[in-house]
């Protein structure tokens, strides 16, 4: 059987949600249909601005009593903290919670190996004896698995489960490949939007849930096809893998965008939607917009006099 992998993923970490409130809180604050969280099921959803700006994207998934929703490591009590400030009544409790690392799994046969069904994004369930949890990306078929694991525990009980510990870069390259971004690396605070990231096909946004914070924006985007950018990957056809904050040109000169992350010959960028049939460059490099059969770009509008 072909290698599966496993990488522990330093940077990101777990905000546990209690209290008999939590699913209700919660849904009223992030963008995906939170009540569908179980020990059975994971979800992906952004925590936005009023205005529709991006701040979090979290996994949100369900152990005992409690929901966890992992993100960004080095930015969790920011998380907790803007989350408190509309807590209000809600009977819900707040905490950074410790003693865990979060694994992501890929390579060939990660969720069978690990008891999960195959193509079925967002599928969770115990892992080793209920030490841990294990739960198929929501996002895409391929993107493999995430494992939340007890710190002291969690290279032999991966080694245990058959999986190769790989270097950061080969996930991020594994990763980026397919298009997917990893919180504020790719998407900037307050600045990006859930649509111009992908979160709509990468099943982040339910539409049919009722309001959340930064609905309005997100919902008029939808409909009117009013994103004007898109998060997408490239691949280096030429030179160096140029580094995140690289602006992209087209052979004009024009601005076309800026890289996101990028490492071995993969870039991540927002790129203008005008531009992404354009070869690019950026530094020294030249590149060209993999765009991945899961995007959906919007329809060109047709010319009106309004």
């Amino acid at each position: 059987m072909a290698d599966a992998f496993y990488t522990i993923l330093e940077h990101r970490g777990l905000l546990a949600v209690a209290g008999e409130d939590r699913k209700t809180f919660l849904q009223g604050m992030l963008t995906n249909d939170i009540t569908a969280v179980a020990p059975d099921r994971a979800v992906w959803a952004a925590l936005l601005t009023p205005q529709g700006k991006f701040l979090h994207d979290v996994f949100a998934v369900e152990m005992g009593e409690t929901l966890y929703l992992e993100g960004e490591q080095a930015r969790l009590e920011d998380l907790k903290a803007r989350l408190s400030k509309y807590k209000l009544r809600a009977k819900v409790k707040l905490a950074v919670a410790e003693g865990w690392e979060v694994a992501a799994v890929f390579g060939p046969g990660a969720e069978s190996r690990l008891g999960l069904p195959e193509n079925n994004p967002g599928a969770a369930m115990p892992f080793a004896g209920g030490e841990g949890l294990a739960f198929t990306d929501p996002r895409l078929p391929g993107a493999g698995v995430r494992v939340l694991v007890p710190t002291e525990k969690a290279g032999p009980l991966l080694e245990d489960a058959g999986f190769t510990a790989a270097e950061f870069t080969r996930w991020d390259a594994h990763r980026i490949a397919l298009g997917l971004p990893d919180g504020s690396r790719d998407i900037e605070v307050e600045k990006g939007t859930a649509l111009e990231s992908g979160f709509d096909e990468l099943h982040g946004v339910d539409f049919k849930k009722g309001c959340y914070v930064g609905q309005e924006l997100t919902a008029r985007m939808k409909y009117r096809g009013l994103a004007k950018k898109r998060l997408v990957p490239l691949t280096v056809t030429e030179g160096p893998t140029p580094a995140a904050g690289t602006p992209l040109l087209t052979p004009e000169g024009k601005e076309a965008g800026t890289v996101r992350s990028a490492v071995e010959g993969h870039a991540l960028a927002l790129v203008r939607l005008e531009h992404l049939e354009a070869p690019l460059s950026a530094g020294a490099a030249t590149l060209r917009v993999d765009l991945p059969d899961w995007v959906a770009l919007p329809a060109p509008k047709e010319a009106t006099g309004g």
